[in-house]
């Protein structure tokens, strides 16, 4: 098996591709974001790996979670990478549609502003959350990639699958 050959497989059909306009794409990629709001999020570490369905909330261009814990944290504690898929249900290949996302995680410290802010936007009562015997977890990431996959991308004369780079 070649591993590399592979690996390499979308990095070299994305040579030929016909790509959408970064605009155009960044704004396809947000209203799939925006008409979704469950993921599945991968997480490592040395020869740990976990993969958490999840709920998840965007705002200001970053994804956040709420988690009470579970073992996602192991890897988060040695690795702030992640990636993190949201996907419509398989209908065949001409329905496919689903984003990938790769970036840096944060914790965000229970009750700052920050924290308070996205209380809000679920709307969750602060003092609720403080009545708990610990304040859940909120898991900031920042995405840095995004590979986005939409069989409709063919109608308008685009490939499929598009790739974005944020930094």
């Amino acid at each position: 098996m070649d591993y590399d050959l592979a690996a390499n497989y979308w990095i070299e059909k994305d040579k030929a591709s016909v790509h959408m306009e970064p605009e155009a794409l960044t704004e396809r990629i947000y209203e799939f974001i925006n008409a979704h709001n469950t993921c599945a999020l991968a997480t490592g570490c040395d020869s740990f790996v976990r993969c958490t369905p999840i709920e998840y909330s965007y705002m200001d261009g970053v994804f956040y979670m709420l988690s009470e814990g579970g073992l996602k944290f192991k890897a988060l504690k040695e690795n702030k990478n992640v990636s993190f898929a949201i996907y419509e249900p398989y209908g065949g290949f001409g329905q496919l549609k689903s984003l990938q996302v790769m970036g840096k995680a944060a914790l965000v410290e229970p009750f700052c502003d920050e924290y308070i802010k996205i209380l809000a936007h679920k709307k969750i009562p602060v003092e609720a959350m403080k009545k708990l015997p610990q304040p859940m977890n909120l898991i900031k990431i920042i995405p840095e990639s995004y590979d986005y996959l939409d069989s409709d991308l063919k109608r308008d004369g685009f490939n499929s699958r598009q790739h974005r780079e944020l930094v």
